[in-house]
């Protein structure tokens, strides 16, 4: 169990939490389009179990694999996410994964970075919520500012005051 990443330790930067969800896929363009605006780095930071973790190709029916397998599938669907999300290319981009539940495992990856990004709602049960538990959790205990992404956010007032900036 070793080999498997407990703590996550970022120097600045903006850190994102995601899990997944479609939200938190926003909340990771957000983020990318502000990382490249400042020219800072983006952490995109996944915590994960085995219960909220994608099964790894070697697990079958009375089988579980060893926790580096879990964390090697953990870590190859977050960096297709990252590649779904479309970053502008200049946005230096690193994958974390993290083997905690998600609000103690976010909390310590945002202990030394500028910023932590959210997506309001993850993957949790109820629907009807404006905020989901870990972000709820992490607004009243992270670290660092935090900003939260609600879905359907498109950025454009990052772009909007790039070019107000711009024209000054």
């Amino acid at each position: 169990m070793d080999d498997v990443c407990e703590v996550v330790q970022i120097d600045g930067g903006v850190v994102v939490g995601h899990d997944g969800s479609k939200c938190s896929q926003e909340a990771l363009q957000w983020a990318g389009r502000l990382a490249r605006r400042a020219d800072i780095e983006l952490h995109v930071v996944r915590a994960w179990s085995m219960i909220t973790a994608p099964q790894p190709s070697t697990w079958t029916p009375g089988y579980v694999p060893p926790l580096p397998e879990w964390e090697k599938a953990v870590f190859d669907e977050l960096t297709a996410h990252v590649r779904k999300a479309g970053l502008d290319p200049s946005v230096r981009v690193t994958c974390h994964v993290v083997h905690d539940k998600a609000a103690p495992g976010l909390i310590g990856a945002a202990r030394n970075a500028n910023l932590l990004v959210l997506g309001a709602r993850g993957r949790g049960g109820f629907r009807g919520l404006l905020l989901g538990s870990t972000s709820d959790q992490l607004v009243h205990h992270a670290p660092c500012p935090v900003t939260v992404v609600r879905s359907g956010a498109t950025g454009r007032d990052i772009e909007a005051a790039g070019s107000a900036l711009a024209a000054e």
